[in-house]
């Protein structure tokens, strides 16, 4: 009988495992379980003191080019001495596995694991501390570029609202505003006059699921699958944002906002304009992943739907309305 083609697979933990012990020389103590799966597959591999996560990227979600920048970045930002989870080499000073999957050649990257806890709900005090991590990072990665995708308003917007449209009329309300607010910030970010050194290389994903915090309020930031190159303000507003819908009392939300810039202003400037473009990248960034579900339909099926739209667009309007940004 011939084997079926495949799109996407899970590998088996207890081989994955055997893998990584066998390339990282580790003892076989070491259990590979599988956390998640997603746009790309984690895996936890631990003994009884030390854990590493593995993260396996989906077939051509990536390109090697694209792995090798993100892991070049990181490399610089740990060099740093900036709190960031880190790749690991093998045994042979290697960063990248390549595994062929029965879809095809999908690569693996083993990271150091960011110690500490997840917090939805984070106090002041935690607000200003990653306001400060980020400013740091920014530090580094103002005025540089890598191999990587450019954050400006034709991927943020354009392409993500016309990857919507296979699933989506483009009659329904969301969809109708979303073109409609696209076309806004389009136009805000092309007025926009901001520095050579107020651009470089963001990350794009900081919110709570992509940190830890310890008991010492120490943050170490991870994930930065989505890094590329764009003015540096997005990391900001895009935070904002994620902290806007976990904050429900607005008083609330606005004291974070405040330790987090504060933080942030601590170690880098924000000019005017930048603080002026936080409604407007924070709603940028929100666009661009519903377009990274709907690219990723393989992995988002399960709540891509008219609802899920109608929900996310909402939260949306939300934001939009509070900052008053004004439709064309």
């Amino acid at each position: 009988m011939t084997t079926f083609p495949v799109i996407a697979s899970t590998l088996s933990e207890k081989d994955l495992g055997n893998f990584i012990i066998e390339k990282y020389n580790l003892n076989n103590n070491f259990e590979c379980k599988l956390f998640r799966t997603g746009v790309n597959h984690t895996y936890f591999i631990s003994d009884s003191n030390t854990k590493y996560v593995a993260r396996v990227y989906c077939h051509n979600w990536r390109s090697k080019t694209e792995i090798k920048e993100e892991l070049e970045l990181l490399k610089i930002l740990k060099s740093n001495n900036l709190s960031i989870s880190f790749p690991i080499s093998d045994k042979n000073d290697e960063l990248i596995q390549e595994i062929n999957a029965p879809e095809g050649i999908r690569y693996v990257v083993l990271f150091s694991f960011a110690n500490g806890e997840k917090k939805r709900l984070m106090t002041n005090e935690n607000c200003f501390a990653i306001g400060s991590l980020i400013a740091k990072i920014h530090n580094i990665t103002a005025s540089k570029k890598i191999d990587r995708v450019n954050y400006d308003s034709e991927i943020l917007l354009k392409k993500s609202y016309n990857y919507l449209k296979p699933f989506f009329s483009e009659d329904l309300n969301e969809m109708k505003f979303l073109k409609e607010i696209g076309e806004k910030i389009s136009k805000t970010f092309k007025e926009s006059n901001l520095k050579d050194n107020q651009k470089g290389i963001v990350h794009l994903d900081i919110w709570y699921d992509n940190f830890s915090i310890n008991t010492e309020n120490e943050i170490t930031i991870f994930d930065f699958d989505n890094c590329g190159n764009g003015i540096l303000i997005l990391d900001v507003g895009y935070f904002c944002k994620q902290l806007f819908f976990i904050e429900q009392d607005k008083n609330q939300y606005e004291l974070k906002v405040k330790c987090f810039l504060e933080g942030y202003k601590e170690f880098r400037k924000l000019s005017d304009e930048e603080i002026n473009l936080i409604p407007e990248t924070g709603a940028s960034i929100f666009v661009f992943y519903l377009g990274v579900q709907a690219q990723r339909f393989d992995w988002s099926n399960i709540f891509l739907t008219e609802n899920y739209l109608k929900m996310f667009v909402g939260r949306i309007k939300d934001w939009v309305e509070y900052y008053k940004i004004e439709k064309n």
